[in-house]
């Protein structure tokens, strides 16, 4: 099938590669001239594990192309995915003029029937407005589909290659049938393709990532109990994971939920809850448990070493708000580095991927970069651990001992033991253990 996708952001870009990879032919549309120069030359923009393989092998095999002119893209395009940015406004309302334009220039260049697709993540009813705005400017019949993408940062590709679901809403058979055809490579294990309404599709994805965000702030809240009771919040997980009714997953304690998804999708549903006249308490509680839970680990830090921190040198691991990512969006480590600056202490800290990003959008100048794990150590009062990835799990604690000025770690993610930090001679701090 002929494809094209308006929008080269991690959305538009992953779903554009992955579209090929299956045998589409893709044109991904982009209006920054530079980014799809890059693209062109196989270089990336974002990180994200496997698609740069899949990107570079595609367009040398002449399945994926990239460019500014939406005439060299949509024309004889079966379908036409938009995603967009809808960054949120300040009330929390997703911003559509991007969406809307899109349409417009789609409408424009149509050369015969095609099915447009909100792959964005846009609140209930923008389907019916992207179809308002298109039929002023379409002279060729089209139908409009709610699509939304389910992908989790660090493992896009395979949440795309092998979905748990395809949701595809639509009010026309003909768009349908375009997109079981679609879609139908990624599903043949016998995942479901579930067809429903536009607007409860729109829906559904801002109620899986509400869902998400709220698992995450209760074992927050778990957590916060613990450390107040005595108990350990890691094997309260265990015992209520293990019913099949809840699972284990999104269960665990830490530093609270960032990115780009969760933050803006929570506020979006708690906005469209008000425009339906409904007081959506419980999201309205996850965000504030959320924003709390990030200047959790800090006051750790304080109490422990009083509210000045004028002299204090601190080591931080992790920058990207999950691993295997380069995002900071809504990161935890901004508000704890944020926090330490603030209070007169000094950071060195060491991200896999994301230190480019701390540099140029967050954090600049202001702290210090290592150049690996063991460089941010040395002559460091403690060791802050923000983001778990795997390289950070098994460190040489005797290493990390010696280097620190004292031995001192506090750990947002539990992914050490007390017992053993203890044992070898550390003061640590967990969330809830």
């Amino acid at each position: 099938m002929r494809i094209a996708v308006i929008g080269t952001g991690y959305v538009g870009l992953v779903a554009g590669t992955c579209f090929a990879e299956s045998g589409n032919t893709v044109t991904c549309v982009d209006i920054d001239a530079a980014k799809i120069q890059r693209l062109r030359d196989g270089d990336v923009p974002i990180y994200e594990p496997g698609l740069e393989e899949l990107l570079k092998r595609n367009v040398a095999d002449g399945r994926l192309k990239f460019t500014t002119k939406y005439e060299e893209a949509v024309p004889n395009a079966h379908a036409v995915f938009i995603a967009v940015g809808t960054p949120p406004d300040e009330d929390g309302s997703a911003d559509l003029r991007y969406v809307l334009s899109a349409a417009e220039s789609i409408a424009k260049s149509m050369t015969g029937y095609t099915v447009i697709v909100d792959k964005s993540t846009v609140p209930v009813g923008t389907a019916r407005k992207v179809k308002e705005r298109a039929a002023k400017f379409a002279k060729h019949p089209f139908d409009v589909v709610s699509n939304p993408e389910f992908l989790k940062e660090g493992a896009a590709i395979d949440d795309f290659l092998k979905p748990d679901r395809v949701v595809i809403g639509s009010e026309s058979k003909k768009a349908e049938e375009v997109m079981d055809e679609l879609y139908a490579p990624f599903v043949r294990t016998g995942n479901p393709i579930i067809h429903m309404d536009i607007e409860s599709a729109e829906l559904t994805k801002y109620a899986a990532n509400a869902m998400l965000a709220t698992r995450i702030s209760f074992m927050n809240e778990i957590a916060n109990i613990c450390s107040r009771v005595g108990a350990n919040v890691e094997r309260v997980r265990q015992g209520i994971g293990s019913d099949a009714r809840i699972g284990s997953r999104f269960l665990f304690a830490g530093l609270g939920y960032g990115g780009s998804c969760f933050p803006k999708d929570v506020k979006a549903v708690v906005r469209t809850a008000e425009d339906a006249g409904y007081d959506f308490k419980i999201l309205r509680a996850v965000e504030e448990v959320n924003e709390r839970q990030k200047g959790l680990l800090f006051e750790m830090v304080q109490k422990h070493y009083g509210p000045k921190l004028a002299g204090k040198r601190f080591a931080v691991w992790g920058l990207a708000f999950k691993p295997n990512t380069d995002d900071m969006r809504e990161a935890p480590s901004v508000v704890v580095i944020e926090a330490l600056l603030a209070a007169g202490a000094k950071v060195r800290a060491f991200d896999p991927e994301a230190m480019h990003e701390a540099k140029a959008r967050h954090l600049g100048d202001r702290i210090e970069y290592a150049a690996n794990p063991m460089d941010a150590l040395p002559g460091a009062d403690a060791l802050i651990l923000v983001t778990e990835w795997n390289e950070f799990r098994r460190p040489d604690f005797d290493a990390v001992k010696e280097a620190l000025k004292t031995p001192v770690v506090f750990d947002g993610r539990n992914i050490y033991s007390r017992r053993r930090l203890q044992e070898a001679g550390f003061t640590y701090y967990g969330i809830g253990t």
